[in-house]
């Protein structure tokens, strides 16, 4: 979190200092007093701004693109299309995805992301809960995900861990900054103490299925994506962890049609049915409100 003392807040809004201090005395500028201190976290500032504009009467602020941008799923794609909500995908990553959800340039993002301490841990709340910037808002679950390695049929690098990928100079295809895949490639290199520089990479793939098609063609031999990928495309498979796979939307956003269309098709059988067929998926969190803010 950026935090500005009172000098560079007042620098940051163009006011003087003075002036800050008097808002800061009628409690009309976010703030927080640390040993004897006035500081101004950047985020919450922002906010303020943002929700301060004057807008012409009638003038309503435009609505979101009716896009569920962010990570990549098939699972998602398909319900998007089956439920008939009238919403579109915009595979760009996990962390991209969230950054255009906040500019409004997207109703929903779609998003699975990883500690780089801890692979496992549940990431998508905590990143949220550790932000300024995401107000009015609600992660509803979409399901739980099986993520691993591809790996061509049979094996023939017996890769089984990261370590075995640098050992055995494996050239593993990537995906961009930011991406939940990516996110968790730089976990495991971190709980195994290296780095990038200790792989052999791959061209970038901005998505999963363009990671299957890599391997497929011989222009790599291993890479990070889901099991329902692997089956779609005849690889095989090595797990690495379960992840959730949320979607962050405004809570207003949330009651109208496209989501509740959405929101419904969630609890049916024909969503249930498709999980299977694709395999690696479990949707006992499918609906659920994971964070409100």
């Amino acid at each position: 979190m950026h935090l500005f003392t009172t000098s560079e807040a007042a620098q940051y809004l163009r006011l003087k200092e003075r002036k800050i201090y008097e808002m800061v005395a009628e409690g009309t500028i976010p703030c927080t007093k640390v040993t004897g201190r006035w500081l101004f976290p950047k985020a919450a500032l922002d906010h303020w701004l943002a929700t301060s504009v004057q807008q012409p009467p009638g003038l309503s602020r435009p609505d979101p693109a009716p896009i569920v941008a962010g990570s990549h799923d098939p699972l998602l794609e398909w319900a998007l299309r089956e439920s008939g909500c009238g919403l579109a995908t915009l595979a760009v990553g996990s962390e991209a995805g969230l950054q255009r959800f906040l500019a409004g340039e997207a109703v929903a993002a779609g998003m699975h992301l990883h500690a780089l301490d801890d692979p496992e841990a549940d990431a998508n709340v905590a990143a949220l809960e550790a932000r300024g910037d995401v107000q009015n808002a609600v992660l509803i679950g979409f399901c739980r995900r099986e993520q691993g390695f591809l790996v061509p049929s049979g094996n023939p690098m017996k890769i089984g861990t990261i370590e075995d990928a640098i050992e055995r100079r494996a050239r593993i295809a990537m995906r961009p900054k930011g991406a939940g895949a990516q996110l968790l490639l730089l976990a495991l290199l971190g709980r195994a103490r290296s780095t990038l520089d200790a792989l052999q990479t791959a061209p970038m793939c901005p998505t999963g299925p363009d990671i299957a098609q890599a391997i497929r063609a011989g222009r790599a031999d291993t890479g990070i994506a889901t099991r329902s990928v692997a089956n779609a495309a005849g690889l095989d498979f090595v797990p690495i962890v379960w992840e959730p796979f949320d979607l962050l939307m405004r809570q207003r956003d949330y009651f109208r049609p496209p989501l509740q269309a959405l929101m419904r098709f969630l609890s049916s059988d024909d969503l249930a049915a498709r999980a299977r067929e694709m395999g690696g998926f479990d949707l006992t969190a499918a609906g659920t409100v994971r964070f409100v803010n």
